[in-house]
C-alpha cells in the first residue's frame, strides 16, 4: 500500500465523518436492535411465565361444578364485565351432567373467531385446558371400572436430551447473530450511496478521477472506507449485546445466551470478511444506479439476497448447502460456537474464501465500470 492510497482512505473517512447525520442513521441500527430485541424478548418470556387470568363468557355453569373449578385453577374464569372478559364463548351442553353420570360424552361448545390474531394464544390456553380436564376425566371414568388408565399408554417412551443449556435456543440465537451480522450492511450502506452516486451528483468523482491515482487505488479505498464503518457498526451492536442480553431471564425458557469474549473475537474476524463483501456489493450497486435515489432504492433490493439466505439458514432450510456459502457459512459457524459446539474450521475457511473471492470479483467489476463515462458522469 502506497500513500496514495492512505490519503485517499483518509479523504474517504475525513468525507464520511462530515455527514454525522447519515453516519449516525447507519449506527443507530447497532445501538438500538439489541435494545429492541431485549425488551421485546422480557414481555414474551413475563407472558410466557406468567399469563394472565384469561376472562371469558361460560354459559350454563351450574351444570358443571367440577369443570368450572379445574378452569378457574388454570386461570380461566367467567366474567361479566364487558370491559375485560375476552370474546370467547363457552357453551356447556344440557345435559352436560346427565351424560357425565352416564359416563358418555359431554357436549361443550367453544365459541369464537379464530382468525383474530389477539385471540388465537387465549383460544390455544382454553382448548388446552378442557384437553387436560377431558384426559383427567377419561382416566378416572378407567379408574372407576377397575382398569388401570395406564393400559392407554402401550409405549413408556423416554427421552434424554443431550442439549446444553446453550445450545436450547437454537433459532432465536441464530435470530441473534444474524442482527448482528446485518448491521454491517446497515452501517455502511449510506457511506456507500454517498462515496459513489453521491459523489458522482456532485460531479467530485470525476474530479477526483482527473488526479493521478490508479482506479484500484481509488476503488480500494472506498471498500475499506465503507467496511470500516460497517466493522464500526459490528463493534457497537458486540458492545450492546454484551451489555443488554445478560439483562434477560433466558433462563425462564431453559437456555442461556452468553455473549463470551471468545465468540466476541470470532465474529470480528468473521465479520472482516463479511464488511469487505457488503462494501463492495453496495458500491457495485450504486456505481451502477444514475441517482442517489435510484442506489438508495437498488441497495434495498439487493440486501435482500443475504437476508433471505441468512433468514433459510436461521430457520433451518438448505444449511448443509448454505455451509460453504458467503455470508451464510460464516452465521453457521457463529451460531454453532455460541451453541458450544466445535466450530467446523474448514466450513469456514471455505466461506471466509468464497466471500472474498466474491468481493475481488465485485472490486474489479468497479474498476471496469468507472472506465466509462457514462459512469462516472451519470449518463
Amino acid at each position: 500500500m502506497n500513500n496514495r492510497f492512505f490519503s485517499l482512505l483518509r479523504k474517504e473517512l475525513v468525507d464520511a465523518a462530515r455527514d454525522k447525520r447519515s453516519v449516525m442513521a447507519g449506527l443507530y441500527y447497532a445501538i438500538f436492535v439489541p435494545i429492541f430485541m431485549a425488551g421485546m424478548m422480557m414481555l414474551i418470556i413475563d407472558k410466557v411465565t406468567s399469563p394472565k387470568d384469561l376472562n371469558i363468557t361460560i354459559s350454563n355453569a351450574a351444570a358443571a361444578p367440577d369443570l368450572i373449578t379445574f378452569l378457574d385453577n388454570q386461570g380461566i374464569r367467567h366474567s361479566e364485565d364487558k370491559a375485560e372478559v375476552t370474546a370467547i364463548q363457552i357453551i356447556i351442553g344440557a345435559d352436560y351432567a346427565k351424560h357425565m353420570y352416564r359416563g358418555e360424552p359431554a357436549e361443550v361448545l367453544l365459541i369464537a373467531d379464530g382468525s383474530e390474531e389477539n385471540l388465537q394464544s387465549a383460544i390455544r390456553r382454553t382448548q388446552k385446558t378442557l384437553r387436560s380436564y377431558s384426559s383427567e376425566m377419561a382416566s378416572l371414568r378407567l379408574i372407576a371400572r377397575g382398569i388401570n388408565p395406564k393400559i392407554m399408554n402401550s409405549l413408556n417412551i423416554k427421552m434424554q436430551d443431550q442439549a446444553t443449556s446453550e445450545s436450547k435456543g437454537g433459532q432465536l440465537m441464530a435470530m441473534i447473530i444474524l442482527f448482528m451480522l446485518l448491521s454491517i450492511f446497515v452501517s455502511g450502506m449510506n457511506l456507500a450511496i454517498d462515496t459513489s452516486a453521491g459523489e458522482r451528483e456532485r460531479n467530485s468523482l470525476a474530479l477526483l478521477l482527473s488526479h493521478p491515482i490508479s482506479l484500484r487505488e481509488l476503488i480500494a479505498s472506498k471498500v475499506c472506507a465503507v467496511g470500516l464503518f460497517g466493522m464500526l457498526g459490528l463493534v457497537l451492536v458486540l458492545i450492546m449485546s454484551k451489555i443488554i442480553y445478560p439483562l434477560v431471564p433466558w433462563q425462564e425458557l431453559g437456555f442461556s445466551v452468553d455473549i463470551s469474549l471468545n465468540f466476541m473475537i470470532a465474529t470480528l474476524i468473521a465479520g472482516v470478511f463479511v464488511a469487505i463483501f457488503a462494501a463492495s456489493m453496495q458500491l457495485f450497486v450504486s456505481f451502477m444506479a444514475k441517482s442517489f435515489k435510484e442506489a438508495q432504492t437498488y441497495i434495498s433490493f439487493v440486501l435482500f439476497i443475504p437476508m433471505a439466505l441468512s433468514y433459510a439458514v436461521t430457520f433451518d432450510l438448505a444449511t448443509d448447502e448454505l455451509r460453504w456459502a458467503p455470508v451464510t457459512g460464516q452465521l453457521q459457524a457463529l451460531i454453532d460456537l455460541m451453541k458450544g459446539k466445535e466450530i467446523p474450521l474448514l466450513q469456514l475457511v471455505v466461506s471466509c474464501l468464497s466471500t472474498l473471492l466474491l468481493s475481488v470479483a465485485l472490486m474489479f467489476g468497479m474498476e471496469r465500470l468507472l472506465k466509462s463515462e457514462k459512469i462516472v458522469f451519470g449518463l
